[in-house]
């Protein structure tokens, strides 16, 4: 495994001091974490960056990717309703073709709130402060060709809705926002036909609650004897099968509807143009997506306080590895490095806390965070 070299304590210290300064609890993580939770967030393409092990007989865990996965998780075991984490440890990825380090260290804030926060701007102020301070986190470092791209995956629901699209296929598109093979997938069925082949045993699982289609194809399986691996469960199996089979027979993106989304997706400018362009493809006529494009409005007046507004870029449909994220998309990017190697990276992921909270009796609430390299923030370090 290659490892990444270590940052000198001077510029360790500098890097970490704005996330240190904002007042929270240092935290950490256990080095093994659920494959299958990383796999469901990520798709079964990351399991190829991922360091899988495996106890005999045991369930499938991998070394620990990031840290904000189990973050969220020990802050929603806590009970606590808000609460702000630092961490600072290694993170494990495979390189994905090139000869890059495989373990590297992490230095990261994790910001949790209750839901009744959100309001009267709570929200885009804490994404402000949080992109801030990760900014700050990497000028730190001294690399002087620095610049901060933004996006906001939320902002692809309220466009999808001001096209006056199908319920089904609505609903879908915004299930794929944050992963980009998904919606290029549904942007190549341009103009098919609705109604396509199912599949008998998706449509018999499709009339079914989740509970019962989970214990139905564990029945087939029994049947079978077939022995499931790679750690799914069949209710997940079942819930992915009858989503498949729903993307085939519902109606597909109309010529005119998917040009739209490929402007959309395609806007890359400064964040007022880039906006602006946003309102131009829906139209402005939807009040979800104005009270987002002037909740967008207030974060960058926040941000201008910290960081250049002439080295900010925006691009609405910005995401990362994690499709977790729901609102704000961020990254530190130097030119050096290119955008392939973000010196930080991070965003809101509200609905992530519902989604690991399912098993211990709810997890609603509000949640922003970030992630800084420190070896490529320091200007002796990654080249």
């Amino acid at each position: 495994m290659r490892v990444e070299p270590p940052v000198p304590e001077a510029a360790l210290a500098a890097i970490r001091a704005p996330l240190e300064a904002a007042g929270a609890t240092r935290a950490d993580a256990p080095l093994l974490q659920p494959l299958n939770l990383f796999l469901d967030l990520a798709g079964e393409a990351m399991r190829a960056r991922l360091f899988v092990v495996q106890a005999e007989g045991g369930a499938e865990a991998c070394l620990r990717p990031d840290f904000t996965v189990a973050i969220a998780r020990a802050h929603l075991e806590s009970g606590r309703r808000d609460g702000r984490y630092l961490y600072e440890g290694a993170a494990f990825r495979a390189s994905a073709g090139a000869e890059r380090p495989e373990e590297f260290l992490q230095v990261g804030l994790e910001l949790f709130a209750p839901q009744s926060q959100g309001g009267d701007g709570a929200a885009e102020a804490a994404d402000a402060e949080i992109a801030g301070l990760a900014w700050r986190a990497c000028a730190a470092g001294g690399r002087a060709d620095l610049s901060l791209r933004l996006g906001d995956v939320g902002l692809f629901g309220p466009f999808i809705e001001s096209l006056s699209l199908a319920e089904g296929l609505a609903a879908r598109l915004k299930r794929v926002a944050g992963r980009p093979r998904l919606l290029q997938a549904e942007l190549a069925r341009t103009g098919e036909t609705a109604g396509g082949a199912r599949g008998t045993l998706a449509s018999i699982l499709s009339g079914l609650s989740q509970a019962e289609a989970g214990a139905l194809l564990e029945e087939v399986w029994a049947l079978a004897g077939v022995e499931p691996v790679g750690g799914r469960g069949p209710a997940e199996i079942a819930a992915r099968l009858v989503r498949k089979a729903e993307a085939a027979a519902a109606p597909a993106l109309t010529d005119d509807q998917a040009g739209a989304i490929r402007a959309f997706m395609a806007i890359d400018d400064s964040p007022d143009a880039a906006l602006a362009r946003v309102g131009e493809l829906a139209g402005r006529n939807d009040r979800a997506l104005n009270a987002a494009l002037e909740g967008w409005a207030r974060r960058l007046a926040e941000l201008a306080r910290v960081a250049d507004p002439h080295r900010m870029r925006f691009a609405p449909a910005l995401g990362h590895a994690f499709d977790y994220y729901d609102g704000l998309t961020f990254e530190v990017v130097s030119e050096a490095l290119g955008p392939e190697r973000p010196v930080a990276v991070g965003g809101r992921y509200d609905g992530l806390l519902a989604r690991l909270g399912a098993g211990l009796g709810g997890g609603e609430g509000r949640a922003v965070g970030c992630m800084v390299r420190p070896w490529r923030a320091w200007d002796g370090g990654e080249q």
